[in-house]
């Protein structure tokens, strides 16, 4: 479970799962496209089709406050965009 950290449940993903049967998922940052597709495979018993990386830098931000000028930074995370076969899905809500 260490390759995938987490599902994309946001309004965009849910469109393209209702549309096209892909979910989204984080994954770390150091997984290829074949450790994806075992770890989703194996962990949701499903049949990936395709698999789609972006890699995401992190961003530099800053504020005036009061206390003054603070700079930071965003993290940077890697998604992985899974193709399920025709007929397969998965549930995320199954275990609330």
């Amino acid at each position: 479970m260490d390759i995938l950290i987490k599902p994309l449940v946001t309004e965009k993903m849910t469109a393209q799962t209702d549309k096209l049967n892909r979910v989204g998922f984080l994954v770390n940052k150091t997984a290829n496209k074949i450790e994806i597709k075992k770890a989703v495979e194996s962990f949701y018993n499903v049949k990936v089709t395709d698999v789609n990386t972006i890699s995401y830098a992190g961003k530099v931000k800053s504020r005036y406050t009061k206390a003054g000028f603070i700079s930071g930074r965003t993290n940077a995370f890697k998604k992985a965009i899974i193709t399920l076969a025709k007929g397969e899905s998965i549930d995320f809500y199954s275990n609330i």
